[in-house]
């Protein structure tokens, strides 16, 4: 009987353990860019959603969300040109 009592306790444990922390004095974040920068907004095609843009982790570029007629996805921040739009040269890999 004491082994499932230790065994409950320590389930329990788990999944508090398990739950996310947020703090009260700041709303979740999107990862967003709320205001971007003008050399961005100077080269950058006009059919794109300039209202949900981030940088990608990975290769350091601009990506936008795109609501497809069947589902949303992230595509590349492309300039009048056609080139994606980066915040670091190609080929240059992501110091850890």
């Amino acid at each position: 009987m004491k082994m499932q009592f230790l065994l409950g306790v320590g389930a329990l444990t788990l999944l508090a353990a398990c739950g996310s922390v947020q703090s009260s004095n700041s709303a979740p974040s999107d990862g967003f860019i709320k205001e971007l920068p003008e050399g961005v907004l100077a080269i950058v095609a006009p059919y794109q959603d300039l209202n949900a843009v981030r940088i990608d982790p990975v290769d350091g570029c601009f990506i936008y969300r795109h609501n497809g007629p069947v589902e949303t996805t992230f595509l590349p921040l492309r300039s009048v040109n056609g080139r994606p739009i980066c915040t670091r040269p190609a080929n240059v890999p992501m110091v850890t």
